[in-house]
């Protein structure tokens, strides 16, 4: 389905077309201002770009907030693991190995122990694996931006975009 601003463009081109091929010399003044009395095209795109505002600072308030949360998700997840080390050592020193409570019940168990490196350059090459190779995206870009050619890659024809100035 159509948004109503293409209905409405196709409303604006068309009177654009009848004014200007009835009025050949017709002024780029004039064109304007009858356009814009006759359309109601640059009050819908008015409105699009509020709500296109509108849209990009909620978004930007809740990355804000999202960053704030994930920062106080890493606090907490930090606390609780802390406190869980503090558990464990003390359980270990004082030789409890069980600790039942009404909510919960507290065991220490042992743990296998796990790898530790201390120097990955001693490590021999049979232990490593190789990793897929990755496109460097912006090399290829700067080359052809350069005027050189790259097999496989071409520059876009870009197309057009729009700037928003807020006061």
């Amino acid at each position: 389905m159509s948004h109503p601003i293409h209905i409405e463009l196709l409303k604006h081109t068309s009177i654009r077309a009848q004014l200007l091929e009835a009025f050949p010399d017709l002024d780029e003044r004039t064109l304007v201002d009858t356009l814009e009395g006759a359309s109601d095209l640059k009050a819908m795109l008015g409105g699009i770009a509020r709500a296109y505002l509108e849209d990009r600072s909620m978004a930007s308030a809740l990355k804000q907030r999202l960053d704030d949360m994930r920062a106080r998700l890493s606090r907490l997840e930090t606390a609780a693991q802390r406190k869980r080390e503090l558990i464990a050592d003390v359980m270990d020193r004082a030789e409890i190995r069980k600790l039942t409570e009404p909510d919960f019940t507290l065991s220490l168990r042992d743990v296998p122990p796990g790898l530790q490196i201390i120097d990955e350059t001693e490590i021999p090459p049979g232990y490593w694996q190789p990793q897929p190779a990755r496109l460097d995206r912006q090399t290829v870009l700067a080359t052809l931006k350069a005027g050189r050619r790259v097999p496989g890659a071409v520059l876009s024809n870009g197309g057009h975009t729009i700037s928003v100035r807020t006061r």
